[in-house]
C-alpha cells in the first residue's frame, strides 16, 4: 500500500484493510462496509512495516512524587488504568516540532512525559518474569490531560475521560524495536517548557515497573499485539498554553517537541 494513503493529521492511518492481515473472528477478506473507519500506525525506526496500534492503556500516579501531588498515597494504592481512543496518537517525527492544538473546553492544559512500551505479544495472566517477552519496542510520549475537566468529573464521582481521552491526546514518537534499546528499568526522563526544565526524574522510580504494568493489565484484559502502555509520569505535572514548545526527553530516545498553537 502506498504510503501517502497512512499519513492523516500527524498520524499514520488507513481507510482501507492491509492487505494480508486478517482480523480476529473475521474472514481473510474485508467485509464491506458503508464508510471507511481508519486504522492507527506508528513507523518503526529502521524498517519500512509500520506498528497498527490497537489499544492504548495508561496507568495513572506511577512515581511517588507525582502520586502525592495529586493528593494519594502511593504506599497504599494500587496499579490503575485509564485508556485512550487510538485516534487520540498524533505521531511525531524525531527532529520536528510538531503543532498540537490546544484542546476546546479547557483553561488548565497540562503535559505529563511518558515512557510507553509496545506489546507484539499478547495473552491473560501473564507473571512478571514473562511479561517483557511480550514487549516489540518502546517510544516517549506525552499524556495531555484537560486537567481542570478531569479533577471536575472526578470531584462528581463520574468517569473523567473527558479530561484524557481527546482528539491528539496522546502525541508519540516513533517505535524503537527492543533489540536496538534494551529494556527501560533505569535512566533520565524529563520535560521543559521552553527551554526550563520542568519534570525530571529517573525511570526507576516507578513505583511499578513495565513488567508489573503488563502483569497487572493481563489480570483484567487479554492483551493482544498492538496494545500500547504508557508507563507513568514523574512530579510537577504542570499548564501550557498557546505559543509553549514543550520539549521531553528520556535516555536512549530521540526527544520529542511539540509546540502548542
Amino acid at each position: 500500500m502506498d504510503r501517502r494513503h497512512f499519513f492523516q493529521n500527524s498520524a499514520w492511518v488507513t481507510t482501507g484493510a492491509l492487505a494480508g492481515c486478517a482480523t480476529p473472528g473475521f474472514a481473510s477478506s474485508a467485509p464491506k462496509t458503508p464508510f471507511a473507519v481508519p486504522a492507527t500506525y506508528l513507523p518503526i525506526v529502521g524498517s519500512d512495516e509500520m506498528f497498527p496500534v490497537r489499544r492504548i492503556y495508561c496507568i495513572g500516579r506511577n512515581y511517588a512524587a507525582h502520586a502525592r501531588e495529586m493528593g494519594s498515597d502511593p504506599t497504599r494504592e494500587p496499579p490503575f488504568f485509564f485508556q485512550k481512543p487510538t485516534d487520540a496518537i498524533q505521531y511525531v517525527p524525531a527532529g520536528t516540532v510538531a503543532d498540537h492544538p490546544y484542546p476546546s473546553l479547557t483553561k488548565n492544559y497540562h503535559y505529563e512525559a511518558e515512557l510507553v512500551a509496545v506489546l507484539g505479544q499478547g495473552g491473560r495472566n501473564i507473571s512478571v518474569d514473562k511479561a517483557l517477552d511480550l514487549v516489540y519496542g518502546y517510544t516517549l510520549g506525552l499524556d495531555m490531560t484537560r486537567r481542570d475537566l478531569q479533577r471536575g468529573m472526578g470531584d462528581q464521582k463520574k468517569p473523567w475521560e473527558i479530561g484524557k481521552s481527546f482528539d491528539k491526546s496522546a502525541p508519540i514518537g516513533a517505535v524503537h524495536k527492543v533489540a536496538q534499546t534494551g529494556h527501560f528499568a533505569k535512566g533520565d526522563i524529563w520535560l521543559k517548557v521552553n527551554g526550563q526544565v520542568k519534570q525530571k526524574a529517573d525511570l526507576n522510580q516507578m513505583i511499578w515497573s513495565v513488567a508489573e504494568q503488563i502483569a497487572k493489565l493481563s489480570e483484567a484484559f487479554e492483551l493482544f499485539p498492538g496494545d500500547i502502555i504508557y508507563a507513568g509520569t514523574p512530579e510537577n505535572v504542570g499548564p501550557v498554553v498557546r505559543g509553549d514548545v514543550i520539549e521531553m526527553h528520556i535516555d536512549g530516545l530521540p526527544n520529542l517537541s511539540v509546540k502548542i498553537v
